[in-house]
Order: structure tokens, then sequence, then C-alpha cells
């Protein structure tokens, strides 16, 4: 007899609103549909809104140095991207809230991209080129925004997500939309929250 793993969720909070955040909202409904459809379930949740470091000097050079040859600074130096790489790769499904601000992403979630971002770790140069090497993920990015539709031409965020995605591997992508939900528009909320019904396979409620 055989035991079912659990999912494994990475849920990604990048809004910088802690209370009244309609992607910590639909990141929170997506991972409870997700649930509710498998079962079985492991969250790990990663709020990137705290603040992450960003890549400096110090941290390209220990990025650069071979493992064998680093240092307890060099260590040191790359820990938090390592703790968020191994995030990353314990996961089966990611579920990012992705707030579009000022055209794009906010700056806390390019910062988690630039920590996951790891040759030999997340992807590797080949001779035709860097291939991601996370295989087998799904990821659903919400995207709640303001005056800015999602696939718009001021849409900087979505384009942006998905080849970072792709770049380390994750090419199974799902983007869920929100337009003016922040701004009281009801029918965005039950829109997204349709859209992840139909993406999950949640079967309708017997009435």
């Amino acid at each position: 007899m055989t035991t079912q793993q659990p999912l494994n969720i990475l849920e990604i909070s990048a809004g910088a609103r802690s209370e009244g955040s309609i992607s910590r909202l639909l990141t929170a409904d997506l991972v409870a549909a997700l649930d509710t459809r498998h079962g079985d379930t492991a969250v790990v949740r990663r709020d990137v809104a705290a603040g992450l470091p960003f890549i400096d000097e110090t941290w390209v050079a220990a990025n650069f140095t071979p493992e064998e040859e680093r240092t307890a600074q060099h260590r040191q130096t790359l820990a938090e991207s390592d703790e968020l790489v191994a995030e990353l790769l314990a996961a089966d499904v990611l579920v990012i809230g992705a707030p579009i601000y000022n055209f794009s992403v906010p700056a806390t979630l390019k910062a988690w991209i630039d920590m996951i971002a790891r040759a030999r770790l997340t992807f590797e140069y080949t001779q035709n080129g860097p291939r991601g090497l996370l295989k087998d993920k799904k990821a659903y990015v919400v995207v709640p925004s303001g005056g800015v539709p999602v696939g718009s031409p001021m849409d900087f965020a979505t384009p942006y997500l998905r080849h970072a995605l792709s770049f380390v591997g994750i090419t199974d992508v799902e983007f869920i939309g929100a337009q003016g939900a922040d701004r009281g528009n009801d029918d965005a909320l039950d829109n997204a929250r349709a859209r992840m019904a139909e993406l999950i396979h949640l079967a309708p409620q017997a009435a």
C-alpha cells in the first residue's frame, strides 16, 4: 500500500499591505481551493514584502565562487538565497501574489527572483544557452491591478514573470487577473475566483 505524498505549495506574497490586500486575499483563496481539490497539502508561506536583500558586489562574488572554495563569509552572504532556493526546489506548486505596481512587479518580488535565479541550482549554462533546471512544477500568479489590464500593452509584469519563471524551468504558468478589485469592484473578485475554480477543476457545488 502506497501513501500519497502531500502537494507542496509555496505561497509568495508581494503585496505591500498586510491588511486589505487583494493579492493576499486571492492567493489565500487559491491555496484553499488547491487544498479542497487535492485534500492533502503542505504550505510554505514566504512574505517577500517584508524585504529581501538586493544583489550587490559581495553577493555576486560569493555566488560566482565555486562551492568547494567558498568561505564562511561567502556562505553567510548566500544563506538567505539558499533558503529561498530550497523552498522553491521543494515546491510542487507556486502560488504568487503579484500586484501590478507602476506597470510592473513589486521591487520585493524582483528581489526574490534575483535570489532564486542561481546558476547550477535553478538553471545552467549550456552550449545552446541557459537551461532551466526546475521541472514538473506548476505556477499560479494572481495579478490584481488598478488601471492596467493584464495582457495589455501597459502590462510589463506578466510577460516578465512568465519569462523569469521559464528561465528557471517553470513553464506551466497560469495568470489570474483582478483589475479594479482594489476599487470595490466585486465582479473582479468574482471573476478571479471563478477562474481559479476553472483552472483547479473544482466541481460546482450541488444546489
